[in-house]
């Protein structure tokens, strides 16, 4: 079913090896700068004081990128090829944080909203071009392999990058300057505002150079070209009596499954910071949790890697993670007591918040080849609408954000119980439906 393929007629061992590590860096990338958004949230939330809907427009402004630019960025890659494709993608990831600069000097939010959207519409453009090398810089069978190792890339990324914003951006004093923000005039309370974001400006700026330089580097890297014209004689006749897209419920029902996963993941991660605070945690002890999370998120895929297919299948995987995403949100909303782990003493209902990074590991690897599976010469656009399926970070965290500002934090966590409910009805019977009705 694959329809892509490499231009090179071999690639050595070593070259393979050399290929995948670039894109196990570029992972890596992806998860740094996209997870940070889990600390810039409430540190937004702040310096530009904003309502809890106000502040999760850094995760919508970040994501709907992907839902804008997932489409325009298969034309950019067929028109100028991967490699250059990738390295214009660095550059406009570089832009946006080359932006941070300005909003932070003037302490817009709308600008640094703007940073965070060219920030995304880089990264939509680097995830649609290096998720084809994942699969083809190897044997086919061993691609899941590759797979969840590129997820422990992006999620270890993920783990240290709200720790280094913190460490690089925050101080011990900072905990005082918080409390006394309230009781300070308007004159000095803009002044320690205006300080407190401007310590965007240095890593930022760093981060930009860094990004530029990188996409140089990656178009003049020994990674091969990819032929995406290229197709079997098998893809060629598929579903030769298909005309459209939409006639593949089980790739639209897969689409709005990574939808509301990503979403329901983006929840778990970037909310836990303010939940924590809730209960009393300051943001300098409360940037762990999210580390905690993703720790979880990697201990899933490794979990998957032991035990896929050897002893279960992947379906079978999908389907507990999803059980278990649809219990942990129960037990948060409903759970209560005092507890003390790892030297936070929190309520309970926090660790389960937690542990949904175990439940969403196996959810991304498991929805892929459902939703693609028969799709034949429909595959290339199939796998486009699925990354459309990210704008789920992007809109989810704003009815979380809402319901928070409406009634409390822990509430607004039934957000995520219907989109469990949903996956679990995919897992179950939705990627099995090959027309529509009943």
């Amino acid at each position: 079913m694959n329809s892509l393929a490499i231009d090179d007629r071999s690639l050595t061992k070593r070259g393979t090896t050399i290929s995948l590590l670039l894109i196990g860096l570029m992972f890596f990338i992806f998860g740094f700068v996209s997870w940070v958004n889990s600390i810039l949230i409430p540190y937004f939330k702040i310096a530009c004081e904003l309502t809890s809907f106000q502040a999760y427009l850094v995760a919508f402004a970040f994501y709907i990128a992907y839902f804008i630019m997932s489409i325009p960025a298969s034309y950019l890659l067929k028109a100028v090829g991967f490699k250059k494709g990738m390295m214009i993608g660095f550059w406009a990831m570089a832009l946006g944080a080359f932006i941070f600069i300005p909003a932070a000097q003037t302490r817009t939010y709308g600008i640094f909203l703007m940073g965070l959207f060219t920030l995304g519409i880089g990264l939509a453009i680097l995830q649609t071009a290096a998720n084809p090398y994942v699969t083809m810089l190897g044997p086919k069978e061993r691609a899941a392999q590759r797979i969840s190792l590129m997820g422990i890339c992006n999620k270890a990324a993920g783990i240290l990058s709200p720790l280094v914003f913190a460490a690089v951006i925050l101080r011990p004093t900072d905990t005082d300057l918080f409390a006394q923000l309230n009781t300070m005039g308007v004159a000095e309370r803009g002044a320690a505002l205006d300080e407190l974001v401007r310590r965007v400006i240095p890593p930022y700026t760093v981060l930009g150079i860094f990004l530029f330089v990188l996409g140089y580097l990656v178009y003049r890297s020994p990674l091969p070209e990819l032929n995406t014209e290229q197709e079997s004689p098998e893809v060629a006749t598929a579903n030769a009596g298909k005309t459209s897209i939409v006639q593949f419920p089980h790739l639209i029902l897969g689409a709005l499954a990574i939808f509301l996963h990503v979403g329901s993941q983006v929840i778990a991660i970037d909310t836990i910071i303010g939940y924590a605070g809730s209960m009393g945690i300051s943001l300098l002890e409360a940037k762990a949790f999210p580390s905690y999370t993703l720790f979880c998120t990697i201990c899933g895929y490794i979990i998957g890697i032991i035990t896929i297919p050897r002893f279960i299948s992947q379906v079978t995987a999908l389907r507990i993670c999803t059980l278990l995403g649809t219990g942990f949100t129960l037990l948060i909303i409903f759970t209560r007591g005092a507890f003390t782990f790892l030297g936070h003493e929190t309520d309970l209902s926090i660790w389960f918040v937690v542990l949904l990074g175990l439940s969403n590991s196996l959810i991304w690897a498991g929805i892929w080849p459902l939703a693609l599976d028969g799709l034949g010469r429909f595959t290339k656009l199939g796998a486009s609408i699925l990354i459309m399926g990210l704008c789920g970070n992007a809109i989810l965290p704003l009815f979380y954000g809402y319901f928070a500002d409406r009634f409390d934090l822990r509430t607004a966590y039934w957000v995520l119980l219907p989109c469990y409910l949903y996956l679990v009805f995919y897992a179950q019977k939705g990627h099995q439906l090959r027309k529509w009705g009943f």
